[in-house]
């Protein structure tokens, strides 16, 4: 699996937005938001030990969720189960901005429970994309 620093992710999205013409562009559809979740798919998700409990983090995709009709997870083989996502703030100058106002953008899991991830997203033209991941790979320090 390829690992990228959090300098070289910023290089990718920044080369795929000059790419894609993003000036001027909210970022509210699969076609503007598809090109930035495929580049930074290897940062999908985050994993963290806390307080004794594992925090499943999905903060880069809800960031460009505007675009995304849903996202799914199964942990360790399991069942797909819905990640709860805010809704997009089209009405406003920062529509992916993450208020966490109503949805956190993790989920709390047993410690050490979390060996494989699947995630599935479905954007709003239809399409799919999926990530699989390993604790090792995910894991923060």
């Amino acid at each position: 699996m390829l690992r990228f620093s959090r300098l070289d992710l910023t290089g990718v999205v920044a080369t795929v937005l000059m790419a894609a013409g993003a000036q001027g562009q909210t970022f509210t559809t699969a076609a503007e938001v598809k090109p930035i979740l495929t580049a930074t798919k290897p940062s999908w998700v985050a994993v963290r030990a806390y307080e004794g409990q594992d925090l499943l983090y999905f903060t880069n995709l809800l960031a460009w969720r505007c675009g995304v009709a849903s996202v799914s997870y199964s942990l360790n083989g399991g069942a797909a189960q819905d990640l709860p996502m805010e809704p997009c703030h089209e009405d406003s100058a920062q529509p992916n901005a993450l208020l966490m106002d109503s949805v956190l953008p993790f989920v709390t899991l047993p410690l050490q429970s979390l060996e494989t991830l699947s995630v599935t997203v479905t954007f709003d033209d239809g399409t799919t994309e999926q990530g699989d991941y390993l604790r090792p790979a995910i894991l923060m320090p």
